[in-house]
């Protein structure tokens, strides 16, 4: 019984880090391989998976990524497209197909000309491996062609690079009265899972406004450009930047609330 107990704990372990990170489950296989091979205590078994899983995250999986044209993002705050936060980073989930990133490339350096202080800040975006592999809980970021890109906000009224949430996901720009509450028909139609990011934000600062002049010029930079699929935002925040594009589309009650980021797909 006890066998059987710890094994269903490490395959829990195992699908839990590769739902999150992809190579998480077979990282851990891994560490438990050689700490056994090495004869190891068990206590260095979370130690080795640590050290096994930063090695092989950024020595190795670029280059194996790269075989199926799939490349990091930039990490580094330097530039200017940078990750909102490191656990993006640190769970592999920021990697995109060559032509995706030339266009981020483009669209950064035609807004940076805009707002020279404004950063393009990226959240989630694909898995390294594995057309139609899951990056939960998005429906659609599984080919290497889809980003999350943040909103851009005032903070205490001034021009910030900062963003609300520390995830990035789930503070709100909730319709205003009078404006179409998507939101709201979607929950009531059922689809419970609507605004379940507002439970991911990993805390929140109330010090923050969307800033819509610089959105909308980031909303315009994206549309307009010929590579451009599908943008999807909230259906009360097309209206209110004045968006009127067809490539500006919502994106069904099946996925999440919109109204936190910009989706963005070629």
């Amino acid at each position: 019984m006890k066998v059987i107990f710890k094994f269903v704990i490490h395959l829990l372990i195992v699908l839990l880090f590769t739902i999150v990170s992809q190579i998480g489950g077979v990282t851990w296989i891994l560490s438990m391989l050689t700490v056994s091979a090495l004869k190891f205590k068990k206590k260095w078994t979370v130690p080795t998976f640590l050290a096994l899983y930063f090695a092989i995250s950024f020595l190795i999986v670029p280059s194996l990524a790269s075989l199926d044209g799939r490349v990091p993002l930039p990490i580094f705050k330097s530039g200017n497209i940078v990750p909102h936060n490191l656990i993006t980073i640190v769970f592999n989930r920021h990697y995109v197909k060559e032509d995706l990133l030339t266009e981020l490339k483009i669209i950064s350096k035609i807004f940076e000309r805009i707002n020279p202080d404004t950063k393009l800040v990226y959240l989630d975006a694909n898995f390294p491996f594995i057309d139609g592999f899951p990056l939960l809980p998005h429906r659609s970021h599984n080919d290497g062609r889809k980003i999350d890109l943040a909103f851009i906000y005032t903070k205490n009224g001034n021009a910030s690079n900062a963003k609300p949430s520390r995830s990035g996901y789930g503070y709100f720009e909730a319709p205003n009265k009078g404006e179409y509450n998507q939101p709201k028909v979607c929950i009531e139609r059922g689809y419970w899972q609507y605004d379940f990011t507002k439970y991911l934000t990993l805390g929140s600062s109330v010090n923050f406004e969307l800033d819509t002049d610089r959105t909308k010029a980031l909303m315009q930079v994206i549309l307009n450009r010929p590579k451009t699929h599908k943008v999807f935002i909230e259906p009360h925040l097309k209206t209110r930047l004045q968006i009127d594009h067809v490539k500006c589309r919502f994106h069904g009650c099946k996925a999440v609330r919109h109204d936190d980021h910009i989706h963005y797909q070629i």
